[in-house]
């Protein structure tokens, strides 16, 4: 099966762009573009950070609701945007579980946090414990884990894989992480505007009924996953059918090298939309 949509990334206005579609048991259903090029990926580093605190969760090092940031918040508020945090500074604006108050600040104490409990530097805990069991040998970390990753389109099909059906991770966990945390919450999506709810997971975004959204209008509500300022996203629609009835369920990831803007709001829905169409139509 060959994604004829995978093809509309070629008119959007970027310099670059890369794009895949991949199923749980690993199978590429299509790609476009320079699939190996490295990309930066602003806050489309959050997920992979959240599967290494997860990681750390199982192992033993840290517990969800333990004690983590500022006072009276914990993992789980961290995960979940929900500490307190400010948005880009370590600087407390409301009481943990309150506000979804989106925090690149709440990733970087996270990371500090499991860095101190593990004694292993947080970038060197997410190749450790995510990268290298999942093969994704052109992904780094160095610097914030809320959006200083760099990867490609092949690593991160990877991840969605395994997002999908969990090696790594006990489902059960994965499965939490994808179910809406301190549910009614509202706030801001950046880019998009207030939202009430705005329902997150564990450092992944929920869907649900949000209107605007980076995704598309026929998204499933389960659909969960991230986007960067630098332009790139990665989606998971668990409802997304499969051609014939053959099961359902995948993955979207697109990478490219323009700041995120008005030209990602207008072509990104429609390309979603066009994706699962013809995952779900094709023969």
């Amino acid at each position: 099966m060959s994604l004829e949509s995978l093809a509309l990334i070629e008119e959007w206005p970027v310099p670059a762009v890369a794009a895949a579609v991949v199923r749980a048991d690993g199978t590429v259903l299509g790609a476009h573009g320079p699939t190996s090029q490295r990309f930066a990926l602003a806050s489309v580093t959050k997920p992979l950070a959240a599967y290494a605190a997860l990681v750390a969760y199982e192992e033993g090092a840290v517990e969800l609701d333990e004690p983590a940031g500022p006072e009276g918040s914990t993992v789980r508020h961290l995960l979940a945007h929900t500490s307190g945090l400010a948005f880009d500074e370590h600087r407390v604006t409301a009481a943990p579980g309150l506000r979804r108050l989106y925090s690149n600040a709440g990733f970087e104490q996270l990371g500090d946090h499991i860095a101190k409990a593990t004694e292993i530097p947080f970038g060197e805990y997410l190749k450790q414990a995510v990268l290298e069991p999942l093969g994704m040998t052109s992904t780094t970390l160095d610097g914030s884990p809320a959006k200083d990753g760099v990867s490609t389109v092949d690593d991160l099909v990877r991840f969605a894989a395994e997002v999908q059906a969990p090696r790594l991770l006990d489902p059960r966990t994965v499965a939490e992480a994808m179910t809406v945390q301190y549910p009614g919450t509202k706030g801001v999506l950046p880019g998009y505007g207030h939202q009430n709810p705005n329902d997150w997971g564990l450092g992944f975004e929920i869907r649900d009924s949000k209107s605007p959204h980076w995704t598309g209008g026929s998204s499933s509500p389960r659909t969960f996953g991230h986007f960067g300022q630098s332009g790139t996203f990665l989606w998971i629609d668990p409802d997304a059918g499969w051609a014939g009835g053959k099961g359902t369920g995948a993955a979207c990831v697109a990478l490219t090298d323009r700041a995120f803007g008005p030209w990602a709001v207008e072509v990104w829905p429609a390309f979603t939309d066009a994706v699962l169409a013809e995952l779900s139509g094709a023969s």
